[in-house]
Formats: C-alpha cells, structure tokens, sequence
C-alpha cells in the first residue's frame, strides 16, 4: 500500500509540472520544458491548450489542488477554441517551475492593532515577503497590512489565470437537465425566495461566481483543494466588492483578492489577510451542496447557473480526478496534520456559540440522522444519499455517491424536534412528518415548514483542522 502511494504521488508531481508548462506556453508565459521522461499512464490526459501530451501522466491537475493518486483527464477535448473574448488555460496546480515553492523565512511575525483596532503596518514586511518569494508586480495591495505571516503564503499561478465569473448566466432546472445529471452536485443558495443552484462541474473550472441573489450582492466560492464550498454577502462598510482568484494559496486554501483594493482574502474563513482590509471579515451565507435532483425537486422554478461563461472548459469533466480519496494526503499543504482523523476524509462542520464542530461523513453515513447540542443550541445534522464527489472520477456523473449533508436549528416554532431514519426517509420524532434534505417537511402535519439553517461546511479534514485546531469530532451515539 505505501509502495503504491510512493508511485501515484511521484506520477501526480510530474504531471503538475507538464501541465504547469503548457499552461505557461498557452498564455505566453515563459516556462522550462517538462521532463522528457514520463510515468506511462493507461489514459491519454488532455494539456490545458486542448491537444493530447505526447505521453500522458496518469493524475489531472487544477486550479488548487493536486490529486494524489488519480484516473488521468479525459481523452476527449475540444479541436477549436472559440473567438471571443477568451479561452483562458485549464486551471493547473502546483507551484510553477520559474516559481520555487517558498523558503521558510526567519522572521517572526505577530500582527498587531492600533487604537482603533485596525491592523498596523509592519515595518518589515518586504524582506518577509520577498523571503516568502511573492510578487507584487501588478498588484495595488498595501502589503505593509497583513495578519498572517507571508512564509505560510505560496505562490501557484498569476492572478485571473483561473477565471472568476462575474456576469453568471442562469437557466431553468428543465433546460439545465439537458446537460447536468440528477446525481450531480451543486451549491443550494436561496436568499429572499430566490433560489439559485451553482453547479460543482462549473464551479471547479472557475472557483468564484460574483452574483445578486434575493437583492443580496454574494460571492459563491469553491476550493477543490479543500473541497470547501462557501458563500458570502460582498458587501463591507457599504461597498460591494468583487472578487477574483489571487493564484496564491494558504494552508492549501484559495486566497481570493478584491478588485476594488487588492485585498487577500482567505476563502475558508472569509477573513481579509493582506492589504487594507486585513482583519476584516465577510458575512457567511448557508449554503448547501445536493445534488441536482434534490434541488430541483425543492425548487422547480429555482435558477441553474448556466454552462454558457464565456470560457470553454470541458465542463462535466473532473480536472482533479483522483483527489478525493481517504488514503491520499493535500498536495501544498505546509500546515500541521491533524492525525485523529485522515487527511482527506470528509467532515461536516460547524462553529457554534465558539465550539468548532466535526462530524465525520463516515459516521454521519452510518447514522443517517445526528440529534446533537452545541452549547444550548440543539441542532440536526441531515444525510441522504444520491449526490455524487465532484473530485472523484473524471466524470462527475459517474463519480461515487457520497451524499448530501446539511445542518438546522432543530427548534421550529419553539418547539425542539429530534429527527430520525424511518424507511430511508427522514422524519422528526414529535409529528412523523418527512424531512428533505434541505430542511423543508413536505409531508405530515408539519408540511411547509422549513427549519432554519446553520452554517456549515463538507469539507476536507485537515482544511477544517489547520484553520480551527480545537475542534471537537463528534463521536457517534456511543462517543462524545
């Protein structure tokens, strides 16, 4: 079993740098040339440019993750690219050959506050950034402000080489049908009545959708590294900020910049971490990942973000084929190891009254249904099966089920519910009526009520674990 890993883990790190290269050469990018020595791999893998390597590394790389043992990409692609306005490259992982992987840097970094409470600026910061072999070229960030030392910031690609989607196009769910299977994940937002799903096959290729939903300016956002999809109101002391893919990473995790200061922004937590609005935070939206059936079947007149982006990438198709599995381990991953659970093992997550929460899809799986009290808040930890993992097999569609999970308040109209697993259904144990997965009964007394939702995350462990160390893992019945 090591051996194996030892093999699938050197045949990942070759194809992160053939694919880096073609990246580079289809943009205009200087780049070395990749090895002339190849792994062989039983599936031909596409380049970024569209056309078939010579000799093909087995595991497909994207935007900010690496797979660690993988399927290659699918053999099929596109023979014309279209004339207008773009194609921007397939998003690649990996720290680009012109570009070493950042040295640890001898300066110790604490951020500090003024009076106000705003970050102060760190009078040596440049020789911290440039020891962490950043770029400031093309950047207007104040880079003085910043709360997290730059040695921990890597490098990947330049900025926008993965495309955010600013002026998202929606369909209808029977349109959307024609090309997105039921099984397929997407990211449930509903805001104000208005329901949109952001489809996981689109998401990867792009990673921030910039949309108005129910009136509210929100930033969907999706890191495959981390497999951490999550949603934000954009708007901070009254300006609605847009944002973009920085091409830099932290802990693994997509930094995001916004247009309007240059700001970083670390995804996962939402938190500005360089530049002038360093410190701050963006509000955390609910948002869930089901599959398309079950969103569908909740919001028959819901919107489906749309294939048509302006950007042909092979949508439907897996670029980190191979990633999700529990015996692989994070690719640019310089944090601490949580060893209690695997690296990549998948966990639902919470913070709640300042108690980090997990509960790992395994035992979520098994149980079906999780009665659970965080602090003296009672909460209801949902799974149904039918959702397939947008970083499995190179075909979404045909990825394996892991489901679909989500998280309420279990108090509905100041009455606390338990839930349990009854014929495969899931019903509360006060009226008996049946429960969606999104939180809604749409059978028994209780139908057409909805729960209220929390915040939660299906995320990768050790994404979870470098970014809220102190969490409690959820035990199952018998445990804590």
């Amino acid at each position: 079993m090591y051996d194996r890993f030892i093999t699938t883990r050197l045949i990942a790190a070759v194809a992160v740098l053939l694919l880096l290269a073609a990246v580079g050469v289809a943009c205009g990018d200087a780049a070395p040339a990749a090895p002339t020595e190849q792994p062989p791999a039983a599936t031909q893998a596409v380049s970024p440019t569209g056309a078939p390597p010579t000799a093909a590394p087995a595991p497909p790389v994207a935007a900010t993750a690496l797979p660690t043992a993988a399927p290659a990409l699918p053999t099929a692609a596109p023979t014309q690219m279209p004339a207008t306005p773009l194609p921007q490259p397939t998003p690649t992982v990996g720290v680009a050959p012109t570009a070493p992987a950042p040295a640890p840097t001898p300066f110790v970094f604490t951020a500090t506050t003024d009076e106000s409470g705003n970050v102060a600026p760190d009078p040596d910061y440049q020789r911290a950034f440039e020891a962490a072999r950043l770029s400031s070229r093309d950047w207007n960030t104040d880079f003085s402000l910043h709360t997290v030392p730059y040695s921990e910031i890597r490098f990947v690609i330049p900025r926008d080489r993965i495309p955010a989607i600013d002026a998202p196009d929606f369909i209808a769910p029977s349109e959307a049908s024609e090309w997105l299977q039921d099984v397929e994940p997407v990211v449930s937002l509903e805001i104000n009545g208005d329901a949109r799903a952001y489809p996981l096959q689109i998401l990867t290729w792009h990673e921030i959708v910039n949309d108005v939903v129910g009136d509210v300016p929100v930033s969907v956002t999706f890191c495959p590294l981390c497999n951490s999809a999550i949603a934000f109101d954009r708007r901070l002391d009254g300006e609605t900020l847009d944002f973009g893919v920085s091409g830099n990473l932290r802990n693994s995790d997509l930094i995001m910049y916004d247009r309007s200061t240059h700001s970083w922004w670390q995804q996962f937590t939402g938190e500005g971490i360089v530049g002038e609005y360093a410190g701050r935070s963006l509000e955390h939206l609910s948002a869930f990942i089901v599959s398309f059936a079950d969103f569908r079947s909740a919001h028959p007149d819901g919107k489906v973000l749309s294939r048509d982006t302006g950007f042909m990438r092979q949508y439907g198709r897996n670029p980190y084929a191979g990633y999700d599995t529990t015996e692989g381990s994070p690719f640019l991953f310089g944090g601490d190891l949580d060893g209690r659970l695997l690296p990549v093992e998948r966990v639902i997550a919470v913070t709640i009254a300042d108690m980090d929460i997990a509960f790992p899809l395994t035992i979520l799986q098994e149980e079906g249904v999780i009665n659970y009290t965080a602090g003296e808040m009672p909460i209801a930890v949902f799974h149904k099966s039918g959702t397939t993992s947008a970083l499995d097999a190179s075909s979404i569609a045909n990825s394996r089920d892991v489901g679909s999970s989500a998280v309420f308040d279990a108090n509905l109209d100041g009455q606390m519910l338990t839930f349990s697993v009854k014929d495969g259904r899931i019903t509360d144990d006060q009226t008996g009526s049946v429960w969606n997965i999104l939180g809604s009964a749409i059978e028994g007394a209780l139908a057409g009520k909805s729960l209220t939702p929390v915040v939660h995350g299906n995320h990768f462990w050790f994404a979870w674990a470098v970014f809220k160390p102190d969490t409690i893992i959820y035990q199952g019945r018998e445990g804590a």
